[in-house]
């Protein structure tokens, strides 16, 4: 559009009518508006490999408050890890493996009427259709990496 609006210009400044310019006595205005998106891809590295943090299994409890739960790991096909708010972390361990777990990459929780999730009663649920009964929960604790002398 800019090099139509400069041949109209310059054929009028000429005083021969440009191929697609109106007449002399016939006059148009017209309005153009420009604009313009610019996307810009941003690639996103992976995040620095961190050292493997180990924790320690100390006695849990019986139920925990299902509302805490804001994340979730299947650390293997008999564990699952639950991290609550307050930075704290459960396994729930169940009595045999539940390889449907990490098939699907993702499970089910059934809530209970009170709102926390027990061992010897309530189940974690997997994708394909498949249930593992929580046995127990253990408490998990960071253990401390000392340097070595």
């Amino acid at each position: 559009m800019p090099m139509m609006l400069t041949l109209l210009l310059t054929s009028l400044a000429s005083g021969t009518p440009a191929p697609d310019a109106p007449g002399s006595a016939d006059v148009r205005l017209a309005q153009v508006q420009v604009q313009e998106r610019i996307i810009i891809r941003v690639p996103v590295r992976p995040p620095a490999p961190r050292p493997p943090v180990s924790f320690k299994e100390k006695r849990g409890p019986h139920c925990i408050n299902s509302a805490q739960i804001v994340g979730a790991a299947v650390t293997s096909a008999g564990e699952v890890d639950f991290l609550l708010r307050g930075r704290q972390r459960f396994r729930a361990k169940f009595e045999r493996a539940c390889p449907a777990l990490d098939f699907y990459s993702g499970f089910y929780l059934k809530p209970s009427p009170d709102g926390r999730l027990c061992a010897h009663r309530d189940s974690i649920h997997a994708r394909s259709g498949g249930a593992c009964e929580i046995q127990k929960f253990r408490k998990l604790e960071p253990r401390e990496n000392r340097p070595h002398d």
